[in-house]
C-alpha cells in the first residue's frame, strides 16, 4: 500500500473520530446513558436482541425518551404549555377547538411534520392505533429541533380538546386515550377554571385511566392567573376537587392541584403562585427513573442472558459426553466384529493342537470345564465394555 493511500485512510479515520466525538459532546449526561442502553441492545451484530433471539429469548429495548401525555377540556392550556416547553410554536393555540387529533411532538434533528403512516413507522409500539376506525386520519407527529429544558428525552402527546353536549369525534376519542394512557409515563390533567373544568367527558376519561395508572397522573389548575382573586381561585380549586371526589375512583387522600400559567401569556402581574416549575420537576424525575429503569432491566436482561448460555453450554456438554459413550461403543464393536474372524480362524487352526496338550494335562473333564471358564469370562467382559 503506498504511502498516500495510507495518508488517506488515517485521515478518513481521524474525521470520523472527530464527527463521533463532537455528536457525543452535545449529548448531555442522562442522553447518552440512554442512547447506550439502546445501542447494547439493538447492534445488529452483537446486540442483546440478537442474542436473545438466538437463545429463544425475547427482548425488548429499552425506550431513550419518556412520553407525557396532555388531557383536558378544550382551551385548557395544553398545546400552550407544550410551545412554552420547547419554546417553540409548534402548536396551534387559541380559544376555538384547535387540536381535533392527537398530536405527537417530539424532538429531532430539523424541523418536520409527519403523517400517520410516518408515525407508527417511527413508533412502532403504537401499531395497534391502526384498529380504532377513523384515527388514522387525525393522528401525527411534529419534530422540533429545539433543545430547550429536558425535551430531547420527552415525547408529548397533545389530546383533542374535550366538550360535552352534541360535540362529535371522528373517532371513539375516550377509547383511545385511555389505550394511549397505556403507553405514557406520565398523564398530566389541565383543568381550566374559566372553561369547561368540570366537563363530563372528561372526568368519565380520567376515573378509566386512574383504574390502571393511579401513579401516572397528576393534576393542575392551569391558567390560574384567570381565576381572579385568591378568594376565588380557591373556589375554584373546592368545586373542582368535590367534583372529583364525587367519582369512587378519584377520591383519595392528598389530593393535589398545583396552580400553573404560562408567564408569557400573563398580560396583569399575577397574584397567584405560579407551580410551573414543580410540573417540569416532575418531568425531570420521570426521566431519572427511566433511566434506572433501564440500567436495571439491563442487568436483568444480561443476568437472564448468562444463565440461558450456561444451560446452554451445560447441555452442550452432556451432549458431547453421550456422543463420546456411543461413539467409543461403535468402535469396540467395530474391532470386534474384525476380530471375530481372526479368533475364529486362529481357533479352527490351535483347536486340535492346544486341546491335545490339555487333555493330556488336565484330562478330558478339566479341559472341558477349563473351556467353560474362558467363554464365560470373555462373555462378561464383553457386556461389562458395553454397559461403559
Amino acid at each position: 500500500m503506498s504511502k498516500a493511500s495510507k495518508g488517506k485512510q488515517n485521515g478518513s479515520a481521524k474525521r470520523r473520530t472527530a464527527a463521533n466525538t463532537a455528536e457525543t459532546v452535545t449529548l448531555g449526561t442522562n442522553e447518552r446513558i440512554l442512547r447506550d442502553c439502546h445501542q447494547l441492545y439493538t447492534d445488529q451484530e452483537k446486540g442483546l436482541i440478537k442474542l436473545g433471539l438466538e437463545l429463544g429469548i425475547l427482548l425488548n429495548p429499552p425506550k431513550k425518551k419518556i412520553t407525557v401525555m396532555l388531557i383536558g377540556n378544550h382551551s385548557a392550556g395544553k398545546s400552550s404549555f407544550i410551545n412554552w416547553y420547547i419554546e417553540e410554536h409548534v402548536q396551534k393555540t387559541a380559544v376555538a377547538i384547535e387540536t381535533q387529533g392527537f398530536t405527537l411532538i417530539t424532538s429531532g434533528k430539523k424541523r418536520e411534520s409527519l403523517t400517520a403512516a410516518a408515525t407508527l413507522h417511527l413508533y412502532p409500539r403504537l401499531k395497534d392505533l391502526q384498529e380504532f376506525d377513523g384515527l388514522l386520519g387525525f393522528l401525527s407527529t411534529e419534530v422540533s429541533s429545539s433543545k430547550q429544558k429536558h425535551f430531547n428525552l420527552v415525547t408529548f402527546v397533545d389530546t383533542p380538546g374535550l366538550v360535552d353536549g352534541d360535540m362529535k369525534y371522528p373517532f371513539d376519542v375516550e377509547q383511545t386515550i385511555v389505550w394511549l394512557g397505556g403507553m405514557c409515563d406520565r398523564i398530566f390533567v389541565f383543568f381550566d377554571p374559566i372553561g369547561q373544568a368540570l366537563c363530563r367527558r372528561t372526568l368519565d376519561i380520567v376515573e378509566k385511566l386512574n383504574a390502571n395508572h393511579p401513579d401516572q397522573i397528576f393534576f393542575y389548575l392551569s391558567k390560574a392567573d384567570t381565576a381572579g382573586v385568591e378568594s376565588d381561585r380557591q373556589r375554584v380549586l373546592m368545586q373542582i376537587t368535590q367534583e372529583l371526589c364525587r367519582r369512587p375512583g378519584l377520591n383519595k387522600p392528598g389530593l393535589k392541584m398545583p396552580t400553573i400559567f404560562i408567564p408569557s401569556l400573563t398580560a396583569k402581574t399575577p397574584r397567584c403562585e405560579n407551580q410551573l416549575e414543580d410540573l417540569c420537576q416532575e418531568i425531570e424525575l420521570t426521566i431519572k427513573q427511566n433511566i434506572q429503569n433501564s440500567l436495571n432491566t439491563l442487568g436483568k436482561d444480561a443476568e437472564t442472558l448468562v444463565t440461558a448460555i450456561d444451560k446452554k453450554l451445560e447441555k452442550d456438554r452432556l451432549t458431547r459426553q453421550r456422543n463420546f459413550k456411543s461413539c467409543s461403543r461403535g468402535l469396540l464393536f467395530y474391532f470386534m466384529g474384525l476380530a471375530l474372524p481372526l479368533l475364529a480362524f486362529a481357533s479352527l487352526t490351535l483347536t486340535k493342537v492346544s486341546r491335545r496338550v490339555l487333555e493330556s494335562t488336565l484330562g478330558t473333564h478339566g479341559t472341558d470345564a477349563f473351556y467353560s471358564y474362558m467363554v464365560c469370562t470373555c462373555m462378561h467382559a464383553c457386556m461389562h465394555l458395553v454397559d461403559h
